[in-house]
């Protein structure tokens, strides 16, 4: 298994990723490598005196596609950029897995132009996770691939949630509860009203009617879904109290749960095959846990799971 990160992309990359590499390397079987895609020069700066463990490879670039250029033109224009290379790569099954901290719609629509969507995804969606007072992470999607969502793309995001619970996560019969204002499924918007007339009949997972803002860390479901404007503001508010109580001096388990390097990435589900992103201050930790989740998706082959059930 080849795992391949990005080692230009995020705001304190280099160094970030290259230490984060180095820090999951003694917890990897034999069989997995690690691929740092990006400038040699760079990566080996952050290395020194240090050898390079015989589980990390790097493959060289010369070009970085920065925070803040556009993703399409980026991509068009910086042919030799660590995304592109990655995505190359990933294209041509040379690696198992594609991971980035850096321009997120850049890595969206790479993933498009390359592996390209599973055939019947309306539109892939970023997975976020939402920690449980059990101690378990819910997944969560969209988390802002899709501002806007048509019901039957809500309904779509409960199966693919579903399956990736299920694979990845190893819950085998995973409760899926849809984001909303009330319990009553006649409340909510228009959209949402309809998205729960479509999940309610959907055979294909096990839906369990809506869930409130007031229930969104208490075991009631294993798979959140909302679009990805809700989902994104859900996230971000969550990181904000994280950090807030963090900074008073609470400890609490639940609490460190809420931190974004507990889990480190975010899949994007639908795609012909695995990409993650990650949050673009992510530290060595947050790259460590994002390699370990990679992993453990490939291994799973939840994008092969999602193929057949849209087959």
């Amino acid at each position: 298994m080849k795992i391949a990160v990005d080692a230009m992309g995020g705001d304190f990359a280099p160094h970030a990723i290259v230490e984060g590499a180095l820090l999951v390397s003694p917890e990897l079987p034999e069989q997995v490598t690690v691929v740092l895609v990006g400038d040699q020069a760079a990566i080996q700066e952050v290395l020194g005196d240090r050898p390079l463990p015989g589980n990390i490879e790097i493959v060289h670039t010369s070009e970085v596609i920065l925070m803040g250029e556009h993703p399409t033109k980026a991509l068009a224009q910086k042919p030799n950029s660590s995304i592109s290379v990655g995505f190359r790569l990933l294209k041509e099954q040379a690696i198992d897995v594609f991971c980035s901290a850096g321009n997120t719609g850049a890595m969206h629509v790479g993933a498009l132009f390359s592996v390209k969507s599973v055939e019947g995804i309306m539109r892939p969606a970023i997975v976020g996770f939402a920690p449980q007072v059990s101690g378990q992470f819910a997944v969560l999607l969209d988390i802002g691939a899709n501002a806007d969502c048509k019901p039957e793309m809500l309904d779509q995001f409960g199966e693919i949630g579903s399956i990736y619970a299920k694979y990845t996560l190893g819950i085998p019969n995973p409760r899926v509860a849809l984001i909303n204002i009330g319990e009553e499924e006649q409340k909510g918007s228009l959209v949402v009203q309809a998205a729960y007339q479509l999940m309610k009949v959907n055979k294909k997972y096990n839906f369990v009617g809506n869930l409130e803002g007031k229930d969104f860390f208490t075991d009631k479901t294993d798979v959140i879904v909302c679009d990805g404007f809700t989902g994104n503001v859900i996230l971000k508010m969550a990181e904000s109290v994280y950090e807030i109580l963090k900074s008073r001096g609470v400890n609490d388990e639940f609490l460190s749960h809420m931190n974004y390097e507990a889990i480190g990435g975010s899949p994007i589900l639908g795609l012909n095959g695995n990409v993650m992103i990650a949050h673009g201050i992510s530290s060595p930790l947050a790259i460590k846990n994002m390699i370990l989740l990679a992993k453990r998706q490939v291994e799973s082959e939840v994008y092969l799971k999602i193929k057949q059930a849209l087959s």
